[in-house]
C-alpha cells in the first residue's frame, strides 16, 4: 500500500467527484464504499481500479489485500482525509473505484425469454432503486432499464442498497421514447404497477416477454407512458393505506412472477 496524505492525488480526486456527483469517472469507473460492497465486487469478478483504505483500518486492509490483484493500486489515507471523501456517516474504512462490466441493451432483450424486464420510470429514492435492483436479481429478472427522472445508477445509496446485484445484473439508462419502441419491436408486453386500479396481482398472466414498469414514488408513471401500457396490475392491500413503498411494490410483483413461473 502507498500512503497518501494530500487532497491532490488524482485517483482521490476522481473518487471524490464520482461520489459527489453520482457519476462515472472519465475512464468509466464508479465509486463504491463499505466492506460488503467491495467484497461483492471482488466475488463478482469486477475490475478494480484503485482501492482506498482508512489508516485506522489496517487489519481490514490485511484481510482484503490477498483478494485484490497485485496490479491494483492500493492507497492508505489518514482517517480525516478518508472520511472527507466518502459519503457515509459511519465509514467502514474501505472504498474503491470499480470498472463495471458493460451490458448492451441487446443483452437484456436476449434474457427476456427467461425473466421479466424491469423499468424504473422516475424512481427518485436511491433506497427504492437499490431494493428494486436487488429484488430483480433475486427473482430472475432479465435486467433493469432506468428512464429519465430516475436517480443515478451510480448513487452511493443505490449501489449500497443493491447489495452487489449491480455487479451481476444488466442495468442501464435509456430514454423512454427510445425504450418503448424497442420493447414493442421485440413483442414485449408492458405492465404497470398501480395502487388503486388494475388486474389484482393473483390474477395476472405472467406470460413472457414482459416488462414491469415501476413509477415515481408519489406521482406514479407519467400519463403519456401510462397510456402505452398493455395492462395495469394492482397489489391488494388494506384500504386505509394510500399506497405501498415503490421498492416494496416492485419486489412483491417480482416475487409473484417468480412464484407463478415455478
Amino acid at each position: 500500500m502507498r500512503r497518501v496524505t494530500g487532497h491532490h492525488n488524482l485517483r482521490l480526486k476522481e473518487l471524490r467527484q464520482a461520489f459527489r456527483h453520482s457519476e462515472l469517472t472519465s475512464d468509466g469507473h464508479c465509486a463504491i464504499e463499505g466492506v460488503m460492497l467491495v467484497e461483492e465486487a471482488l466475488r463478482s469478478g469486477q475490475r478494480l481500479g484503485t482501492v482506498f483504505f482508512r489508516e485506522s483500518e489496517r487489519p481490514l486492509a490485511e484481510k482484503l489485500l490477498p483478494q485484490i490483484n497485485s496490479h491494483v493500486e492500493t492507497l492508505l489515507l489518514p482517517n480525516s482525509l478518508f472520511d472527507s471523501v466518502v459519503p457515509s456517516d459511519s465509514p467502514q474504512g474501505v472504498a474503491a473505484l470499480v470498472k463495471l462490466r458493460p451490458h448492451p441493451p441487446e443483452q437484456i432483450f436476449e434474457r427476456a425469454t427467461a425473466g421479466p424486464i424491469v423499468v424504473a420510470a422516475g424512481l427518485q429514492d436511491p433506497g427504492n432503486l437499490g431494493t428494486v435492483l436487488r429484488s430483480a436479481e433475486a427473482f430472475g429478472a432479465a435486467g433493469v432499464f432506468l428512464t429519465e427522472g430516475t436517480v443515478s445508477l451510480y448513487n452511493s445509496k443505490v449501489l449500497r442498497g443493491s447489495a452487489g446485484s449491480i455487479f451481476r445484473l444488466p442495468a442501464m439508462q435509456i430514454a423512454s421514447g427510445e425504450l418503448v419502441p424497442r420493447l414493442r419491436s421485440n413483442d414485449v408486453r408492458l405492465l404497470a404497477t398501480s395502487s388503486h386500479k388494475g388486474t389484482p396481482l393473483p390474477e395476472v398472466a405472467w406470460k413472457l416477454p414482459l416488462a414491469i414498469f415501476i413509477g415515481n414514488e408519489g406521482a406514479g408513471l407519467p400519463r403519456d407512458l401510462m397510456h402505452q401500457m398493455d395492462e395495469t396490475v394492482m397489489i391488494p392491500h388494506a384500504a386505509a393505506l394510500e399506497s405501498l413503498n415503490a421498492g416494496v411494490a416492485g419486489s412483491i410483483v417480482l416475487y409473484e412472477f417468480a412464484r407463478n413461473r415455478k
